[in-house]
């Protein structure tokens, strides 16, 4: 994959996926700004090569139409203060009106182009949408890893038409990382897996078998895995159609050596409400009408325990409904426990860096990603779309 290092930007028009889909409250305001922040270097790095810069990002599901809720426009005064300079909002992303602005702009100029999604074009990755993307561009630049796992017409189908195209700085470092914690790690290597659904990371897992030394499940998942070995849940969530598989992944983690952990303990409510009544009950003595909704004491031990001797932690999903605080103590003590590690630590995924941020614990934590979907991808074995473009 060439870094855009390897590029001679100077004078050109760059253009730059990247991933402004950054929450933004009624009034406008942008209340989580780390997708904006995590790019400037690159940003910073072509504007200093005197280029023209014109970045394109979506933002929301507008689902092909021009919704103004969904436009760019929050994201202008935002961005100049990061940048210390001024932005132009494009009209549009596409069309004649905003390839005369391209061409009539100065260099060290930054052009923002309208949300993408406002065109079908975009996700459905249509040629013609892609080529009229390209049309503005001498230089193409991928920043948006979060993104990286979809073909849509700004990932894969802009890249396939300019010729000089390369990988941001954050990007790659993403890249890097997830090359650290997978591909070539200081053992051991313990992989914690949480969230609600066995369905949607199985495959993950199964890939993971080859790489990792210990696997830690948690989450709404783990009721799967512990119902597969014949213990009553309760009223918790469990994928029934799932069971078959998820004994089949223990079994075949027995027979390459390695541990998976369970939780031995849970918080179980009556309801799923911050108001339910709730206690502490071992695997085995989950009432029939109550539900699982966090790890418990005992399981936090547990886990703190099996990573005590990790040299690098990869970690995806959280232990129980972080959300609702009466279920949060489980996930946000192995966050503690993550951060406190000497290991190389890489979360991924909105939930398990929504649930560090939570903690207070983002200094502590190695590299946390930036992207859900692309981190899981990877973890699946699968090569990313928008990387494989570039190389």
């Amino acid at each position: 994959m060439k870094s855009m290092t390897d590029l001679d930007l100077a004078g050109k028009n760059v253009l730059v996926r990247v991933d402004f889909n950054v929450p933004i409250d009624e009034a406008g305001n942008i209340t989580d700004d780390i997708r904006m922040r995590m790019v400037l270097p690159t940003l910073e790095y072509i504007l200093k090569q005197g280029a023209k810069l014109i970045l394109c990002t979506h933002r929301g599901r507008p689902k092909g139409k021009r919704v103004e809720a969904f436009s760019l426009t929050p994201l202008v005064p935002h961005l100049e203060k990061l940048l210390g300079r001024s932005v132009t909002l494009a009209p549009d992303c596409v069309g004649d009106e905003v390839e005369s602005l391209v061409q009539s702009v100065s260099p060290e100029t930054v052009i923002l182009l309208e949300n993408l999604r406002f065109h079908e074009g975009e996700t459905a990755n249509d040629p013609g949408f892609s080529e009229q993307l390209a049309r503005l561009a001498e230089v193409y630049i991928n920043d948006a890893f979060a993104v990286s796992h979809r073909a849509h017409g700004s990932v894969t189908g802009v890249a396939a038409q300019v010729a000089e195209k390369g990988a941001g700085f954050l990007l790659q470092k993403e890249m890097d990382y997830f090359a650290k914690a997978m591909t070539n790690p200081v053992r051991p290597l313990a992989a914690i897996i949480g969230g609600a659904k066995v369905s949607s990371k199985i495959t993950a897992l199964q890939n993971m078998l080859d790489t990792v030394d210990k696997v830690i499940i948690g989450g709404a998942m783990a009721n799967t895995f512990l119902s597969s070995q014949g213990v009553a849940m309760g009223a918790s969530m469990i994928e029934e159609e799932y069971l078959d598989v998820a004994r089949e992944f223990i079994e075949s983690a027995e027979r390459k050596g390695v541990r998976i952990y369970l939780p031995i303990d849970f918080v179980v409510a009556d309801s799923f409400s911050e108001l339910a009544v709730t206690k502490n009950v071992t695997f085995r003595d989950i009432p029939d009408s109550w539900m699982a909704l966090d790890i418990g004491p005992a399981t936090t031990t547990y886990f703190g325990e099996a990573l005590a001797d990790a040299k690098t932690i990869i970690w995806n999903g959280p232990m129980g409904v972080f959300e609702k605080d009466p279920f949060a103590r489980g996930t946000m003590a192995l966050c503690h426990t993550v951060a406190a590690s000497h290991a190389l630590s890489i979360t991924g995924g909105g939930d398990s860096n929504a649930a560090v941020k939570k903690a207070g614990e983002e200094k502590n934590i190695g590299y946390m990603s930036t992207g859900g979907g692309a981190f899981l991808m990877l973890m699946e074995g699968k090569v990313l779309p928008g990387v494989a473009i570039l190389e």
